[in-house]
């Protein structure tokens, strides 16, 4: 079993999949709230929904980011940044909106979905979306394509 890379790439990749599977969004009896769905769906309502989520987080004392996970046209997963305001250096908003996501749709595999964030993906929620299926990253006001994700 291996990814075809080198050591250190492997043990990444490893530790990744620890930290997506040991951190939970929620606990696993809570009911997932109900996702506001834009009343006309498309590129510039899910950003506004991304910064919306950046928005809630800077109102809770966290850093300022957004993101949300869409399927066809609807929005499938949210996640605002959690950083500062849990014990949990991987709670960035697009690692939370995986998350949310696969907790949401009862899978890992976000094959078909979109991510829509508030800022470029760092290195580590890009990892999370290219293991999750993500086809496609879009960020910023200006609606940039990030393209498909990749590993780094």
């Amino acid at each position: 079993m291996g990814c075809g890379c080198d050591p250190q790439r492997r043990r990444l990749l490893a530790g990744l999949g620890a930290i997506l599977a040991a951190a939970p969004l929620r606990a696993a009896d809570d009911k997932l709230p109900e996702i506001v769905q834009p009343a006309r769906p498309g590129r510039e309502a899910f950003m506004q929904r991304a910064f919306e989520m950046r928005r809630l987080a800077v109102e809770r004392g966290d850093q300022s980011y957004g993101a949300v996970i869409v399927r066809g046209s609807r929005i499938v997963g949210e996640g605002v940044s959690a950083v500062i305001t849990t014990p949990d250096p991987t709670a960035h908003a697009e690692m939370q909106a995986i998350r949310d996501a696969a907790k949401r749709l009862k899978t890992r595999d976000l094959s078909g979905c979109e991510m829509y964030g508030t800022s470029r993906a760092c290195p580590m929620c890009e990892a999370g979306a290219y293991w999750a299926g993500i086809a496609r990253l879009w960020y910023g006001e200006s609606i940039a394509d990030g393209g498909a994700p990749r590993l780094r």
